[in-house]
């Protein structure tokens, strides 16, 4: 059953193309102070710039020019680019400023800068400076989301609002709509996307939804007393609150919702880079209503509670197309209920798009195009097995290979290679797949995960009688990967015959880039790192908190790679059955970065903290 979630479209000059993060770029250093101009006056240029009177889009007049030409002049972007993006805004129409950045010409805070100097208004910090939430009373979400503008304060003068590129015709429609006078702001457009993302709560209303299904809810038990039908219409309290949970899930960015029951409350938090983060406290009483109205959705039967279910759903969020897996398990306190949201828009990455070192790289991407053999992803749940796995095929697939796979369930859809969704109530499970894939003249194949030992047989043979196999294993490491093989009774001798390499991988946290500053660690952290193998340093950095991270510290994440290729050597330790120890021993001898020499290496390089490299690795 779908969901769908209506907004407006933004304005004709802020395109849905243009990139959310900021592109890399020289940054502004040479941009002079400017004499403010009030904000009450007509939209002009800071004295000495004539801009024309032209509008905003699709302008290559005066205005673009003068601009341009202080871009040049600022040393931040050269004649030729300037040229090449007039030349594109000529053709797809948008903001100058939008077309460079988009070209990779400069990054979206040079950009906002360099707007700032020439229009001779100030730059909003929406990452660092506190907004007060009364001010976005102001101006409606609606509003926001379709000029692309973000109130920032409010005082004596009139209200302050950031956006992107100003215009007399933007300062007009904010004044209407607000009320207020209205002064002008600059702040880069992904800041801004965020800041109306992370400020215009979905949930911010959900209280009063409570309180209806509360006094909704003492009605429809009178109405079963009085056998009066009990009629659940789309506009529901119950309804509308799982609505704005997947909304707001979605803007901060969840790979998962849980939805937990407890003694009193009900609880929901967002797995957001890899940790969970508590959201909600709902009451009790609405906690069956969520996961039935779930359950429904996804096409579960809502009169068994007693069983663990699983089901999948697709909903539209904000303009996005959102694949949810849900599942949903009885515990002592009631339902609870964990979906997690892939959203389909997202582009696959590229292998080389994986973050993984150079010599890894190298060494992997020789691996994958052997004609034969099984190559194994192995890590935790939530450690991005599924994305290598697709960054693999997007590498070896060419019309000249029959490429299929089994999937649970297909995450992303590729239009030359043939996906087969498993469909346990029909009989078609990983190992029956599997077999049907066989007769079907495969040249790769993709087994979306490895479960149990009839799927592990199945596979071994496929890659023992001329197939090339991928697939992902849960397992700790890439050495475990291999034990994982033999406790399945896999013949050793058939493993070392038919694995080529096992790569096993994490997720760290990245240091916020906007709060990112010095700190000393604790000494546990610094014996950690040392026995790690970490080089002497002059000092570590760490994320103090800010309203891009929601004060975690941290924003994306980073995989880590150890790539175990199966030499001879090797080869003859597993069919010795040697333990993991000797195997891991052997493996770095012959030149194997372990996971923790590898998060170190980026804590060495200030991308991650230490404290982060022992919540998620610790591994020998």
């Amino acid at each position: 059953m779908n969901v769908a979630f209506k907004r407006k479209n933004r304005d004709e000059g802020t395109s849905d193309q243009t990139p959310t993060g900021s592109v890399a770029g020289s940054v502004a250093t040479v941009i002079e102070d400017q004499s403010r101009v009030d904000a009450s006056q007509r939209l002009t240029p800071t004295p000495g710039r004539d801009v024309g009177n032209g509008p905003m889009d699709g302008d290559t007049g005066p205005r673009n020019v003068r601009l341009g030409e202080q871009l040049i002049g600022s040393n931040l972007i050269t004649p030729s680019q300037l040229d090449q993006a007039l030349e594109m805004q000529r053709e797809s129409g948008g903001r100058l400023g939008e077309v460079l950045v988009s070209l990779g010409a400069l990054s979206e805070q040079s950009l906002a800068h360099a707007l700032a100097a020439f229009f001779g208004f100030d730059v909003a910090n929406l990452r660092r400076d506190v907004v007060d939430p009364a001010v976005l009373n102001f101006l409606p979400e609606d509003d926001a989301r379709a000029q692309m503008a973000f109130p920032v304060r409010l005082d004596e003068d009139g209200l302050y609002i950031a956006v992107a590129e100003p215009s007399d015709e933007l300062r007009a429609a904010l004044s209407k709509a607000s009320g207020k006078t209205v002064h002008l702001l600059i702040a880069p457009l992904s800041d801004i996307r965020w800041a109306i993302d992370s400020n215009y709560r979905a949930i911010g209303n959900v209280d009063s939804l409570v309180k209806v299904f509360e006094s909704v809810e003492g009605s429809r038990r009178r109405s079963v007393d009085n056998n009066e039908p009990d009629i659940v219409t789309d506009d529901a309290p119950v309804v509308q609150v799982v609505d704005r949970i997947l909304t707001q899930a979605m803007r901060d960015r969840a790979s998962d919702v849980h939805i937990e029951p407890a003694d009193d409350i009900v609880r929901v938090r967002f797995r957001i880079d890899g940790a969970l983060k508590e959201i909600l406290q709902l009451p009790a009483a609405i906690g069956p209503g969520l996961v039935s109205r779930i359950k429904i959705m996804a096409n579960m039967n809502i009169v068994e509670r007693r069983r663990p279910q699983d089901g999948q759903l697709t909903v539209m969020i904000d303009g996005k197309e959102v694949d949810v897996r849900v599942a949903t398990v009885a515990t002592i306190m009631g339902e609870s209920c964990v979906m997690r949201l892939l959203d389909k828009t997202r582009s696959v990455l590229r292998l080389n798009d994986l973050g993984m070192p150079v010599d890894t790289h190298a060494a992997y991407s020789k691996i994958v195009r052997a004609p034969f053999g099984m190559v194994l992803c192995a890590g935790p749940t939530g450690s991005g097995k599924t994305t290598t796995l697709y960054a693999t095929l997007s590498e070896v697939s060419n019309p000249s290979l029959n490429v299929m796979t089994i999937e649970d369930p297909v995450e992303y859809v590729f239009p030359s290679i043939n996906q087969i969704q498993t469909n346990e109530q029909a009989g078609l499970t990983f190992a029956t797949g599997l077999r049907s894939i066989l007769r079907q003249d495969p040249d790769v194949i993709l087994v979306g995960e490895i479960r149990d030992v009839e799927t592990t047989r199945v596979a071994v043979q496929s890659a023992l009688t001329g197939h090339f196999v991928v697939s992902s294993l849960h397992a700790t490491d890439s050495v475990s990967a291999l034990h994982r093989f033999l406790d399945m009774g896999i013949e050793s001798f058939l493993i070392a015959s038919s694995v080529l390499a096992v790569v096993g991988q994490r997720l760290l946290r990245r240091i916020c880039p906007s709060c990112k500053s010095p700190y000393t660690p604790t000494d546990e952290e610094l014996i950690f790192y040392e026995e790690s193998g970490g080089t002497p340093k002059d000092g570590f950095y760490q994320g103090t908190g800010c309203n891009f991270c929601t004060n975690t510290g941290y924003k994306d994440r980073i995989g880590i790679y150890e790539l175990l290729v199966m030499t001879p050597e090797l080869r003859r330790l597993v069919v010795g059955w040697a333990t993991q120890e000797e195997l891991r021993n052997m493996a770095v001898k012959q030149g194997m970065r372990t996971l923790r020499q590898e998060a170190i290496n980026l804590v060495t390089q200030d991308i991650t903290s230490i404290s982060e490299v022992i919540r998620s690795v610790y591994t020998l």
